[in-house]
């Protein structure tokens, strides 16, 4: 792992921990006829990956730019 891009090295634990996830629900839904828990689970995926976004991504791009000068 010491090869990695660094930038993928950051990203590696919220990808693991969606797809954990995911197939925790799968689990849950098919395995542990557990329907309702399943689908709970199962939008923890989505969730995780807005963290990691979220959390990744630098204030400069989230953040609009200001135009200067005037005009209509």
């Amino acid at each position: 792992m010491p090869k990695l891009n660094p930038s993928l090295r950051v990203r590696i634990p919220f990808i693991v921990a969606g797809f954990l996830s995911f197939l925790f629900s799968v689990f849950l839904y098919f395995v542990k006829d557990e329907t309702s828990a399943g689908i709970f689970v199962g939008l923890w995926v989505p969730s995780i990956y807005s963290l990691g976004t979220l959390l990744l991504t630098p204030a400069a791009e989230v953040a609009p730019r200001r135009r200067g000068g005037g005009g209509s």
